[in-house]
């Protein structure tokens, strides 16, 4: 098992490709930190993962909150003894047209996408810097962070930021032997698809499920993206692996962008 004896901490692991990545990595043999705003769906991974005979526990976590991320932190290192890897998973967005876009709408994507991240790669690294054997961290950007959309403006401008920090802050903690990357995933069959497709419905006049049919029309594999598409790199990236690797983002979204 690639992360036999290691300790993870997953930010949006009660669903979706976190909640994906929360299983990869205790069949691996991590020991996962399922953190989630959502504690009733971070409780649920938590129960399958011990179900399934690996070990989880789950923590209230709003990654805007630097005490919060802070906490999620420290539970790993009372419950599990410290943290090898973190995957800053949680994430929000809104389909606004571009003049309609209001300071809310901004804050409230850079706050999650952005700033949540920061706060919790601080905590994250502060305990692997103590600990003196490095880390992982891996980012999930998006396809959206390597191209703007007109209806997504806030959304992209957020994702190239998780881009743009993650090579930062591979830089950063290169001397500390902390690697940092990214995965950039595409049109990902999660929760957050079916509020995206509502949103574009509404703002196109189209039945719901259109937009996401025509969405994945673009797709060159010509299917959806599952959750589980992303376990393979979001393992890699936090395994031994991957040890020369850092500052980079993965593309894992079915051949939908080619940069």
């Amino acid at each position: 098992m690639k992360l036999e004896g290691k300790i993870a901490a997953v930010t949006g692991g009660g669903s979706g490709m976190g909640k994906a990545i929360s299983q990869a990595y205790a069949r691996e043999g991590a020991r996962v930190v399922v953190a989630d705003l959502n504690l009733d769906a971070a409780r649920g991974v938590a129960e399958q993962i011990s179900a399934g005979g690996g070990e989880a526990v789950p923590v209230q976590t709003d990654v805007r909150d630097q005490a919060q991320a802070q906490a999620m932190i420290d539970a790993a290192v009372e419950t599990y003894g410290g943290i090898d890897i973190l995957v800053n998973n949680a994430g929000v967005g809104k389909i606004i047209p571009f003049l309609e876009t209001t300071n809310e709408d901004w804050d409230f994507m850079f706050d999650v996408n952005c700033k949540g991240m920061l706060w919790c790669s601080q905590a994250a690294a502060r305990q692997m810097i103590e600990q003196g054997h490095g880390g992982k961290i891996v980012n999930l950007a998006s396809q959206a962070g390597r191209r703007g959309e007109a209806l997504v403006l806030a959304y992209c401008a957020s994702k190239a930021c998780v881009i743009s920090m993650t090579q930062s802050m591979a830089l950063a903690l290169a001397p500390h032997k902390i690697n940092v990357n990214g995965i950039a995933p595409g049109i990902v069959d999660t929760p957050f698809w079916v509020e995206v497709d509502k949103q574009f419905a509404k703002l196109f006049g189209w039945e719901i499920g259109e937009p996401k049919r025509k969405f994945v029309e673009s797709i060159p594999l010509g299917r959806i993206e599952q959750p589980e598409d992303v376990t393979g790199a979001a393992i890699f990236l936090a395994s031994s692996d991957s040890d020369y690797m850092t500052q980079q983002t993965l593309n894992v979204d079915g051949g939908n962008w080619p940069g």
